[in-house]
């Protein structure tokens, strides 16, 4: 794949890293409320932790702070099927008794029916579709959306904790064409007694339509510890969508993203899948993360960056088997942030709560480019972090199951055809 993009996406010279972005960041207070049931590794409740753990280190007074809108039915429709659309917004525990329906849309224990679902969906979609506008207005730099990342929801059923992928559509929402149409203007000024009134509206919408962005390739890239299925299948068969997922590979959910998996038809080589071992470091990790990614953007040159920063890549987590500490994990944005293309972040996996929190934080942090106290501030939630309090904790001294020569070999395949 060569020359591909017409975007400006060079890597900042030295220093320019330092230089100060527009940052929104979306919350909708009501969303650590919901709850996936007694057991599930899923826990909603980790957002409040994070914006508590902002609010209290004063990143919110930096930030645009926006609480948004929720996704409406036509809006999840741009992607999902409208019989899954139905099923989910009827979907209620007490009255979901057809197994056949159950397994029709994949409502298991990973994805169980419970009680204000369709809400939740509305929730944390609303606000990635509302970052991606503010992208598109050219209102921010880089948008924040924690709540968001459910990169495993299919077009028709859930999986993997996932019910709406939020990813799709936000990315979707970016690829739209602002352009006023050349068409629509000859037949409005056809009329003498419209010409005034139309020319006036007309250039509005050119005043508009100057701070709108459009976008021709967006490119995701995925950091949580399982890999991107939902995000890559949705576009797989198109050149204006790059992904690249870093995940665990071999007998682990969802089983996909072989290194061989690279897209299909116009989308040939614009999947990247980097499969990983156990235990992988920060050291290892950045061995492979940064010159893929920097290939990424001189080769396909995208106008945006999606970048989900699933926290179960971090060593520690309830059901990832990863050794990343947090500032390597936060230099995943710091890399993709030094190229000075919008960006933006979205949550995803995370099952240890005070880890997630933890990370989130401090990759406000490096979004905002300010310092950071490592000793956390009194809050709410400051019992969660004990006995150090700290943001950053020691990795593990797990085994690293990924070789030098592993890691050689993929970075060669994957360079080799991009």
């Amino acid at each position: 794949m060569e020359g591909a993009g017409g975007g400006n996406s060079l890597p900042s010279t030295s220093g320019a890293d330092a230089v100060k972005r527009r940052v929104s960041y979306f919350y909708d207070p009501d969303v650590g409320n919901y709850y996936y049931g007694l057991g599930h590794p899923m826990k909603p409740h980790r957002i409040r932790m994070t914006h508590s753990l902002l609010e209290k280190y004063g990143l919110l007074d930096r930030m645009k702070v926006i609480h948004p809108q929720l996704a409406r039915d036509r809006d999840l429709c741009a992607f999902h099927t409208d019989d899954y659309v139905a099923f989910l917004q009827s979907a209620k525990p007490e009255t979901l008794t057809n197994p056949c329906v159950a397994r029709r849309f994949n409502i298991t224990d990973d994805c169980p029916v419970f009680y204000r679902l369709f809400e939740f969906c509305q929730t944390y979609t609303g606000a990635s579709v509302d970052a991606a506008k503010e992208l598109n207005r050219c209102n921010a730099d880089i948008v924040i959306n924690w709540s968001g990342g459910l990169h495993h929801a299919k077009r028709s059923e859930a999986s993997g904790f996932c019910y709406v992928n939020d990813i799709v559509l936000a990315i979707l929402k970016l690829l739209e064409n602002h352009d006023v149409s050349p068409l629509l203007v000859p037949s409005l000024l056809s009329s003498s007694f419209h010409r005034s009134f139309c020319v006036s509206v007309f250039h509005s919408l050119l005043l508009i339509c100057s701070f709108l962005i459009c976008l021709q390739r967006v490119l995701y890239v995925d950091i949580d510890i399982h890999h991107g299925d939902g995000v890559e299948e949705a576009f797989l068969t198109t050149d204006r969508v790059m992904t690249v997922s870093f995940h665990k590979f071999g007998e682990y959910f969802p089983g996909t993203g072989h290194i061989l998996d690279n897209g299909y038809g116009k989308g040939k080589y614009y999947a990247v899948n980097v499969p990983l071992n156990d235990g992988i470091d920060d050291e290892s990790y950045h061995y492979l993360f940064k010159p893929i990614i920097a290939k990424v953007m001189e080769v396909f040159n995208p106008d945006a960056v999606v970048l989900q920063c699933g926290a179960d890549s971090l060593s520690g987590d309830r059901l990832g088997c990863f050794n990343l500490s947090v500032k390597g994990h936060a230099e995943c944005v710091r890399y993709l942030r030094s190229f000075n293309v919008p960006l933006m972040l979205l949550g995803g996996g995370g099952y240890t709560l005070r880890n997630v929190a933890r990370c989130w934080c401090y990759e406000v942090y490096w979004s905002l480019h300010v310092e950071v106290n490592d000793k956390m501030p009194d809050h709410e939630y400051l019992g969660y972090y004990g006995p150090d309090y700290n943001i950053h904790v020691a990795t593990s001294n797990m085994e690293n199951k990924n070789s030098r020569k592993s890691l050689d070999d993929i970075k060669a395949k994957i360079l080799d055809n991009l």
